[in-house]
């Protein structure tokens, strides 16, 4: 099912169905551990686990660390992310602390103060054979 109240018009992200979203008026202090994706709008501090697709969105602020995949921010988060995919910092986003990833996208109005990791991902870690021949000298 696509969520009804995504900004992106009800769409799916490109990992799949919404598996839910915390509004502005949640206030949440713990670990949240979930699957698919997840829009959080609301005050967060802890840890957030995931396999797949967390966006904070422009309400959300959150104090903690992120594991996950693909973690998408919009709103502000202050601590550490790992991120297995990507991790999106759109306009008016704001990410302090340490971010632990293979692939960081900073949009122009996104904010980034802190330390970046660019851990390299398995996909790109494979050794590459490249065939010599000899070349004969005459």
């Amino acid at each position: 099912m696509a969520w009804p109240f995504s900004r992106e018009g009800g769409s799916k992200t490109a990992s799949g169905d919404w598996s839910g979203f915390l509004d502005k008026t949640v206030r949440f202090e713990g670990t949240l551990e979930f699957s698919g994706t997840l829009r959080i709008e609301a005050q967060v501090k802890g840890n957030i686990l995931s396999d797949q697709t967390l966006v904070l969105g422009e309400g959300a602020k959150v104090e903690g660390q992120i594991e996950g995949n693909h973690v998408m921010v919009s709103g502000r988060f202050d601590g550490v992310i790992f991120a297995k995919g990507r991790v999106e910092i759109l306009p008016g986003g704001v990410v302090t602390g340490e971010i632990h990833t293979p692939c960081l996208v900073i949009e122009p109005g996104g904010i980034f103060d802190g330390r970046c990791h660019m851990a390299v991902s398995a996909k790109v870690a494979q050794p590459v054979a490249i065939p010599f021949r000899a070349v004969s000298q005459g």
